[in-house]
């Protein structure tokens, strides 16, 4: 079985898509949706390895095939055992080659109608590369713009639930853009790439699509080029919201950070090469005395918006949301003007357009 573009994942008859390869080369990226049933562990593929260059290829093949007839066994005893006989999975490894080859041959014998992935992991990564690296941008941005706790990331998700088009990065890249961002490590560049062209090409390139405006790095994980150059030259809207209301938004979002004060104060270490030692001093003391009030709108006055302003794009906007304060109401009427300017609808002539829930 071959693919010969990412919209081929989508027309997939496999039942089940079964990764051959091991544990740390899964976790590092695989096709979605796949499960890791290894035929060799990291601790025995280094051992094969290690027989084909000291001792000879005749006996690491015998020493990798007693271990893939092991491993496979257990498979079959374990997660397949439950299998019936019309199943049939798509089995692939790095290349296509002896491992899924192993693999599928045991499962032929017992009658399942097994397909191999021709080219293996390898292939499938070519078309993701290249539909980051290669293609065009396919389908027209809105950047949804505006400083730390306007409710951006909220936007997104309220504009989607109303039937638009969204791209959501920071939820593809697991970090909220800023160095309070993440609670969890993120996943490997590799394995963000395939979230992201994943959903690049589920998108309907005669719609426009909003994203969230970021810098091209989200935490550790980089855009992939032809994105970050779309989104330079998209329009942009922005939205403002009084500096009391972002605060109170960032205290609902962030709240285990003032639950845990360890957490917190490391964090806050991590601002030492953007900032000096007073202001540092001042957020570390306010932390400690559970001022987190004064802390955030501080923060976000010498820390977050100077760096906003000297991010921000030279073209005016193409409109500027003013909200009155942050309420569930206040959010829905922003989204709903969002949706106005994505379809085009209502004129965007103006240069603000102020909500209030009052």
């Amino acid at each position: 079985m071959k693919l010969t573009s990412l919209h081929d994942l989508a027309t997939l008859t496999a039942d089940t898509i079964i990764d051959a390869r091991a544990p740390s080369e899964f976790a590092e990226d695989h096709l979605p949706g796949a499960i890791n049933l290894p035929v060799l562990s990291d601790l025995e593929r280094a051992e094969i390895g290690t027989i084909y260059k000291q001792d000879s290829p005749f006996m690491a093949r015998k020493r990798g095939a007693a271990l893939v007839a092991q491993n496979v066994a257990q498979h079959l005893l374990g997660p397949l055992s439950d299998k019936p006989g019309d199943w049939q999975p798509l089995v692939y490894c790095w290349r296509g080659g002896q491992r899924s080859g192993s693999f599928a041959t045991i499962l032929r014998q017992i009658g399942w109608r097994v397909a191999v992935l021709e080219g293996g992991y390898k292939s499938y990564r070519r078309l993701v590369q290249a539909q980051l690296y290669e293609m065009p941008f396919p389908a027209p941005i809105l950047l949804l713009d505006g400083g730390t706790g306007t409710a951006k990331t909220g936007m997104l998700a309220r504009v989607a639930a109303l039937g638009a088009q969204v791209l959501d990065l920071e939820a593809l890249a697991g970090h909220r853009g800023s160095l309070f961002g993440s609670d969890a490590p993120q996943s490997s560049q590799k394995l963000f790439e395939t979230r992201l062209a994943q959903a690049v090409v589920a998108l309907d390139p005669s719609r426009p699509v909003l994203i969230e405006a970021e810098s091209n790095r989200i935490g550790a994980l980089r855009l992939p080029p032809s994105l970050w150059q779309a989104m330079r030259s998209a329009p942009h809207v922005e939205i403002t919201a009084p500096i009391e209301a972002r605060v109170s938004h960032i205290l609902r979002d962030y709240r285990s950070f003032c639950d845990d004060p360890d957490r917190l104060a490391e964090t806050l270490e991590k601002l030492r090469p953007y900032q000096s030692k007073e202001h540092l001093s001042v957020w570390h003391l306010a932390a400690q005395e559970g001022r987190f009030t004064e802390l955030v709108a501080d923060l976000i006055l010498q820390h977050y918006d100077p760096r906003y302003r000297r991010a921000q794009r030279r073209a005016a906007p193409l409109e500027q949301i003013a909200l009155a304060d942050l309420s569930e109401m206040s959010q829905d009427l922003a989204a709903r003007r969002l949706i106005d300017l994505l379809q085009g609808g209502e004129s965007a002539s103006r240069s603000e357009t102020p909500i209030t829930s009052r």
